[in-house]
């Protein structure tokens, strides 16, 4: 025991003129790192403030895409419910059926932006994007 803490102290008394240098170093990234963490909480007050627009900004983008892209692709007259019989229950123009789900997805961002929870309305406007595509894929695979 008696060698084991000699062998201790002669360590530490190589170490320690390293640690006596390094202490300003450490010192200073501490201060950094109680920098950078007081912006982070300040940084995720505004998040958690504006988390309803950070969420709506990109399903917004997404659906208004998602309308240009099906707008250039769908025919002039587009086909909604599908029957067993390989017939469209209704037609409508494209413009109904590129506007439509572009309103209903603009209307779960609203309700999302009158919600006190946002996590579900905004769920449901993200699956609201799967509309145009839906209508895209049956009309133009419907045979």
């Amino acid at each position: 025991m008696d060698s084991i803490m000699k062998t201790l102290r002669s360590v530490w008394q190589k170490v320690q003129p390293v640690w006596q240098k390094a202490q300003p170093v450490f010192r200073r990234a501490g201060e950094i790192a109680v920098m950078v963490g007081d912006y982070a909480r300040i940084a995720w007050r505004y998040i958690v403030r504006l988390r309803k627009v950070i969420l709506a900004v990109p399903v917004a983008i997404a659906a208004v895409c998602l309308a240009i892209f099906t707008s250039s692709r769908l025919p002039e007259y587009v086909g909604i419910d599908l029957q067993a019989t390989g017939e469209y229950a209704q037609l409508v123009t494209r413009d109904i059926a590129v506007l439509g789900p572009l309103a209903v997805t603009a209307t779960c961002l609203l309700l999302m932006f009158c919600s006190r929870r946002t996590l579900y309305p905004w769920l449901v406007s993200v699956f609201s994007l799967t509309l145009p595509l839906l209508i895209l894929v049956t009309n133009l695979f419907s045979a």
